[in-house]
């Protein structure tokens, strides 16, 4: 049982109203500030390189909860309350930035106009094609950062104009549309065009992808980096999965508004505080494993299942010296391998779980 969940029994149920969620929040901040001020992070060509992606959370059937979040009609089913989640990711750390739990009705890029407004320079924003948006660009080019985002030839007239020339890269002007005008305004950003440059990149399937970008100069940034750049987006896909089926994000251990925002929000930390931690291991981990066929990575679910145990003694001790030293040996111990090239086509038109019982829970 994790220690947050402990709330659940009766004895506790009174001071899980008074606990506020904000708590958890302020700790993650904490976390992540420490983590950048005091470790020699990851980064790619300088840039923390952070992916922004969301997803949606299914609520318990209570009616205080589906007044708030509101509620999903889904084609076959009955209804049920769910949550827009949002997060930005740093996906070469494997650590959650700023996250955001809000009613559906809040979009994706509101969202992530939410986030952009807390992220500094020397960021670059891997965004997926549900992102393209004038003033969502715009936003991220003030606070002094970039960003690479894929597009679809269908999406404007400058990028199927693109598409259907051929050419590997080219530095185009996008103009606002009216909707991103009037978006812009509001949020005291410039409506000049954007130059920006535009990218071709041949997947092994023999697909065509297309990329825009603020990195502009094609020397230091040159064409052939960016479909590995690209495909550095994937752990915060890999992130939700651990969320929704090792952490068990939707099962939430109350039934009231805030208790929902509570139990996200202290599973999004202790993913953090896990991964902050089992982070010093990762140069030990590469060095063992340099003479084997695979390099090896620390077994995240095992990590989480050490965590759990050992949280509250973190935060009750006051030399918490020693119980580090064993959680590293564990860390170091619990490995898997890294296994390259490894893909798995998705499933579409497949029925939504809660839970699923192909991947085996953190206890």
């Amino acid at each position: 049982m994790w220690p947050y969940e402990q709330l659940q029994k009766v004895p506790f149920v009174k001071p899980e109203k008074k606990l506020k969620h904000q708590a958890f929040i302020e700790l993650n901040q904490k976390l992540v500030a420490f983590f950048y001020e005091n470790f020699s992070y990851q980064t790619w060509h300088s840039f923390r390189l952070i992916a922004i992606d969301g997803s949606i959370g299914q609520l318990p059937r209570i009616e205080e909860i589906a007044n708030h979040f509101g509620v999903w009609n889904p084609a076959k089913g009955q209804p049920y309350p769910m949550a827009r989640i949002s997060q930005i990711f740093d996906v070469l750390n494997k650590l959650t930035v700023d996250v955001i739990i809000n009613p559906k009705e809040y979009g994706e890029r509101i969202l992530a106009a939410q986030h952009i407004r807390n992220i500094g320079p020397e960021t670059l924003m891997l965004l997926d094609r549900g992102y393209l948006a004038f003033w969502l660009f715009a936003l991220i080019l003030s606070k002094d950062a970039h960003f690479c985002a894929r597009v679809t030839s269908r999406h404007l007239k400058i990028i199927r104009k693109f598409y259907n020339s051929g050419k590997k890269e080219k530095i185009i002007l996008l103009p606002p549309s009216a909707a991103s005008i009037k978006q812009c305004q509001q949020m005291g950003l410039s409506i000049k065009p954007l130059k920006l440059r535009l990218v071709r990149v041949e997947l092994d399937t023999g697909e065509t992808e297309i990329l825009i970008t603020s990195l502009l100069d094609y020397k230091a940034y040159p064409h052939e980096i960016f479909k590995e750049l690209y495909q550095r987006r994937w752990p915060i896909e890999e992130d939700y999965k651990i969320m929704k089926c090792r952490v068990e994000v939707e099962n939430f251990s109350g039934k009231s508004v805030e208790s929902v925002y509570q139990d996200f929000h202290a599973k999004v930390f202790i993913m953090n505080l896990t991964a902050a931690l089992a982070y010093p291991t990762r140069e030990i981990i590469e060095q063992e494993s340099q003479h084997k066929k695979y390099s090896y990575q620390i077994n995240f679910t095992q990590a989480l299942s050490k965590i759990k145990d050992t949280v509250v003694l973190l935060f009750n001790r006051s030399n918490i010296l020693e119980l580090l030293s064993k959680l590293f040996d564990l860390f170091i111990k619990t490995v898997e391998p890294i296994r390259p090239k490894r893909r798995y086509p998705r499933k579409k038109g497949v029925q939504r779980k809660s839970f699923f019982l192909s991947y085996k829970p953190i206890r």
